[in-house]
């Protein structure tokens, strides 16, 4: 029978959020239930801060709901969006190591819920079961893929030619001209973080798009109406044709 205990209840959402995350998604549920026992859960507002970048290292952290920005501001005081995480991903596993700093900020985009997962106690864990620690490893090097990707698209330098290809990425290759339908899966405001930018300015940009015949937005819903012309588009804006 499920638990009715608000106690276990609880108990039992927090183990569900970590059996979605990948660092424990093949451990044994009582294994999942004995770390969910120890992680301490976060409540945070549309905007509150979650840690602030050279802060000490509590632990990293699993979203259990919400989406938080992860991000660094720069010397002129420009935010630079590392990445965006949501439901039953991690981040900040790469804190347990070295200084035991944080190296970024992290910000609540939405009404949120974390999981903190407790350096002094994860690390005891993985000394009884060093097979997390590959995990572990494994969880980094997915977010360092991330980061390869972030370089790559520093090069686009306009929010125009940011969205079309965070668009074109989501579409069969090579482009054709057929319709391509694709949920955004998150809000606008989410979305515009995800591309550096603020959700008017994200706006105006797809409302571009839909006056030039490229998309057609409903809701959570974006058709590429030809994701062929849009490759077009971001080519001509990358220089790379005439």
């Amino acid at each position: 029978m499920p638990p009715t205990d608000p106690a276990d209840l609880q108990l039992s959402g927090r183990a569900n959020a970590l059996r979605a995350c990948q660092l424990f998604s093949g451990l044994p549920r009582e294994a999942v239930l004995s770390i969910a026992a120890f992680v301490l859960p976060r409540l945070l507002e549309k905007g509150e801060t979650l840690f602030r970048e050279q802060e000490r290292c509590e632990g990293f952290y699993v979203v259990q709901s919400g989406s938080i920005n992860v991000h660094r501001v720069n010397t002129l005081g420009k935010e630079q969006v590392i990445s965006v995480f949501h439901a039953g991903q991690s981040f900040a596993e790469a804190a347990l190591v070295g200084e035991g700093t944080y190296p970024a900020d992290a910000r609540a985009i939405e009404p949120s819920t974390v999981l903190l997962v407790p350096r002094a106690d994860f690390l005891e864990l993985i000394r009884r079961q060093p097979e997390l620690g590959l995990r572990m490893l494994a969880s980094m090097s997915q977010h360092l893929r991330g980061l390869v990707g972030l370089l790559d698209d520093l090069k686009l330098k306009d929010v125009e030619s940011r969205l079309a290809h965070w668009l074109l990425k989501r579409c069969p290759r090579p482009p054709g001209a057929e319709p391509v339908e694709i949920e955004l899966g998150r809000t606008k405001r989410v979305l515009a973080a995800e591309l550096g930018t603020a959700s008017e300015t994200l706006s105006r940009t797809l409302a571009k798009f839909r006056e030039r015949g490229l998309v057609e937005v409903g809701g959570k819903t974006v058709t590429v109406l030809s994701p062929a012309r849009l490759d077009e588009l971001l080519r001509r804006n990358l220089g790379e044709r005439e």
